[in-house]
């Protein structure tokens, strides 16, 4: 089904591990939408949100049968952004790389170190040149009412929220090794996570504002007294912090829809893009000013 023939959504919601669906969606669609990047990870979910319209996409399938590595991230951008997707919030399973962000705690990093190798990052080449600015990679203000919404938690389910931070990126799917955990903390490294790059540096080029909540689920393998990540340990914190996710994305996406925030990144290919259009086939054109909106 084509996105031209659906409503538009403004924001968009990407769930990561344990968030394979949104409660509060009413009147929900399925979406397949095709791309130059080939299929979504799954189909877009469509509907309202307290009167708002919202797309959202499950990260690695609602089966979670996508490795990190295997997420067709190109696909996931350029399909909310045919949705009219100017405000992406992404939900992730991370590990603290810090003693004082605890499992269970928060964090909305403002940074990231990327140490994929594997996958393709940019929308660009084959004819096409773009350098977008990644100096601050999230929008600061859809960073600043992600937090709030945490916070606006009830006492029964708050949690302790950490503003700002470096999320490492790594290939993955195995955890890290010892050595390579002491050494991202070497680098200052808040949290490490496997899936929220290239994504934030695709949807700057699709000029969608992006922020991520981090949800900490381990302490990844440093901890001298604290258990060695597993997927049964990360899962079972990640679920006890669902339902709170939920909270947090219906809140976030009020005071979105109240502030409608301008971002740097709504202009950012604006900026960076090199390429003359008129200088490019139809189809490229084509591709391109779907990015630009």
């Amino acid at each position: 089904m084509q996105a031209e023939t659906m409503q538009s959504a403004e924001i968009g919601i990407i769930g990561g591990s344990g968030l394979y669906t949104m409660e509060a969606l009413e009147n929900p669609q399925e979406l397949q939408i095709d791309t130059p990047w080939g299929t979504p990870s799954d189909r877009i979910l469509t509907g309202s949100v307290d009167g708002t319209r919202v797309a959202f996409l499950a990260r690695h399938g609602r089966n979670h049968s996508l490795l990190p590595a295997e997420v067709p991230y190109r696909a996931n951008i350029y399909a909310l952004k045919k949705l009219g997707v100017r405000y992406l919030l992404s939900f992730s399973a991370v590990g603290s790389l810090k003693e004082e962000i605890e499992p269970l705690h928060m964090v909305v990093p403002d940074q990231y170190i990327d140490f994929t190798r594997q996958r393709p990052n940019t929308f660009f080449g084959q004819g096409v040149v773009a350098h977008v600015s990644l100096a601050q990679p999230t929008c600061p203000t859809l960073g600043e009412l992600l937090a709030q919404a945490v916070e606006t938690l009830p006492a029964e389910e708050s949690v302790t929220l950490h503003r700002g931070g470096t999320y490492l990126c790594m290939e993955g799917p195995q955890f890290s090794t010892l050595a390579e955990s002491r050494f991202y903390r070497s680098l200052d490294a808040s949290v490490i996570g496997m899936t929220n790059m290239p994504e934030a540096r695709l949807a700057r080029e699709a000029q969608i504002a992006y922020a991520s909540l981090a949800m900490v689920t381990d302490y990844d393998c440093w901890h001298p007294s604290e258990a060695q990540v597993t997927a049964e340990l990360a899962i079972r914190n990640l679920m006890q912090n669902a339902s709170r996710a939920q909270q947090v994305a219906r809140e976030a996406i009020r005071l979105i829809t109240h502030e409608q925030p301008e971002s740097a990144a709504h202009q950012a290919l604006r900026q960076g893009l090199v390429t003359p259009l008129d200088a490019l086939s139809p189809d490229l054109r084509q591709q391109i000013e779907v990015l630009l909106g």
